[in-house]
């Protein structure tokens, strides 16, 4: 052992596995924050809450829009996929800028308030649909990214022993924030008041987003719970299960090192299928519940509770991964999302009400489960150090998810009527289903279990 004079520094240790993984304790959330490290749960999950009606509430909104400024419904549903290809886009950089500490978490919220407001602004004033493609696409897109890799990426550096369920959680925020906003669009925002409406919930959730933000501060690289012994077994059963189904990463993972990997293409392909398939149920339930002959309120109700279940079904989903392996939960979730898309076709077009419901609600779960596990699976095979890069490269594929999803899924409507693009898309989910077969976490074996190293190498800093 050996030991480094840093006066102004916390104490603190690294320990180094048999892997080679440093990891630094001895310092409490509070040491570092002042605060118990469940705000870094709070916060985010606020955090997302104020971005998610951008993605789940927007197409409810539809109606008021096309007879407001006369747009037709492809623009709207294109302004849609051009928000979700920035706000994916700058998953990456906005990663990067994060891990180099160029890009504070702080400051990566006040981008996304300020962008939340301009979204919304434009939403209410754009006659011209290239303003709305400006503003909410653009830059809302872009602030809604800068949110969404802050909040999905701060959890998981502030709980690396048992991500799954904090990173489900607040994740959830993304889609359950929305419920309201789905209500407002539908049965208050009408011709009269779209202007004010807009603007009001503009500059409420970027307050949301700004407030939630001013409390944000990242843990020190490498940093790992003082009580929690990364050389051997916890004691806390939580966290000694969540370690043995998902073990910690063998060591911390560059960009570069990632995708060398091969886990990386495997990952992004099956986030393009699966989100693609979320946002064209997200950007088509409404209209086609209408086109089967359901009651606006029955719609509105099926889109809410489809909200509500995929937020809700985020967190459930974290928390089953921690206890039965992320991998198994995944192909469980692809498969799941790839039948309700048939079971949403179906019922829809039997006219069965509690049945379209339902399915509703399962199509929500698998589309909102599918990104706290991509989240934590990305931890858990390259670690929490440069996650936020390694996590966006993963995430851009929504890039194309989103314009697939919203855009192009318009267009399979058009041509295939629902029967042909719900038919497709739950084909897809099911091929995701059977690629991620091939995940596996590189560097250990496919069945390992975390042992303790025999000769821990310490460094002390007092």
């Amino acid at each position: 052992m050996t030991t480094t004079e840093a006066p102004s520094a916390l104490p603190y240790r690294e320990v180094t596995d048999r892997n080679g993984r440093t990891y630094r304790i001895g310092e409490s959330d509070i040491d570092i924050m002042g605060r118990r490290r469940i705000w870094m749960v709070i916060l985010p999950w606020v955090g997302m809450m104020g971005i998610s009606s951008a993605e789940y509430a927007f197409a409810s909104a539809e109606d008021t829009l096309h007879n407001a400024h006369g747009w037709n419904s492809l623009h709207i549903f294109w302004i849609m996929g051009v928000w979700v290809f920035f706000q994916a886009a700058v998953a990456m950089p906005v990663g990067h800028l994060r891990e180099s500490g160029r890009f504070p978490a702080r400051l990566a919220m006040m981008w996304g308030a300020v962008g939340t407001f301009l979204g919304y602004l434009s939403l209410a004033y754009a006659e011209n649909p290239i303003w709305a493609y400006l503003g909410f696409g653009f830059f809302s897109g872009i602030g809604a990214g800068a949110v969404y890799a802050t909040c999905v990426n701060m959890v998981g550096k502030w709980y690396p022993e048992r991500k799954g369920g904090k990173t489900g959680f607040v994740n959830g925020g993304f889609a359950y924030g929305s419920v309201p906003f789905v209500f407002i669009f539908t049965g208050f925002m009408d011709l009269h008041n779209f202007r004010w409406v807009l603007v009001s919930i503009g500059v409420f959730l970027a307050l949301v987003v700004a407030v939630a933000g001013f409390f944000f501060k990242d843990p020190p690289k490498n940093w790992w719970p003082a009580d929690v012994d990364p050389l051997k077994a916890p004691d806390d059963p939580r966290a000694r299960r969540a370690l043995a189904k998902n073990p910690p990463s063998v060591k911390q993972y560059t960009p570069r090192e990632a995708l060398r990997t091969g886990r990386v293409p495997i990952m992004w392909f099956c986030l393009l299928c699966t989100s693609g398939v979320n946002i064209f149920g997200i950007a088509f339930q409404v209209p086609f519940g209408d086109d089967m002959g359901f009651a606006g309120g029955i719609v509105a109700t099926a889109m809410s509770l489809k909200a509500i279940v995929n937020g809700t079904g985020r967190g459930v989903i974290g928390w089953l991964s921690d206890r039965y392996g992320r991998k198994q939960c995944l192909i469980f979730v692809c498969v799941v999302l790839g039948l309700a898309q048939f079971g949403v076709l179906l019922s829809g077009q039997a006219g069965s009400m509690p049945l379209f419901l339902l399915c509703s609600m399962i199509s929500g779960f698998g589309g909102g489960a599918i990104f706290p596990l991509f989240a934590a699976l990305t931890a858990d095979y390259f670690g929490e150090n440069n996650n936020a890069t390694n996590y966006g490269m993963v995430y851009s594929s929504k890039l194309l998810s989103g314009l697939a999803g919203a855009g192009l899924g318009s267009l399979v409507v058009g041509s295939w009527g629902y029967t042909g693009a719900f038919s497709l898309a739950g084909g897809t989910s099911l091929l995701a289903g059977v690629i991620a077969l091939f995940l596996y976490q590189p560097g250990r074996p496919r069945r390992s279990m975390i042992k303790p190293n025999p000769k821990p190498i310490s460094r002390e800093v007092m």
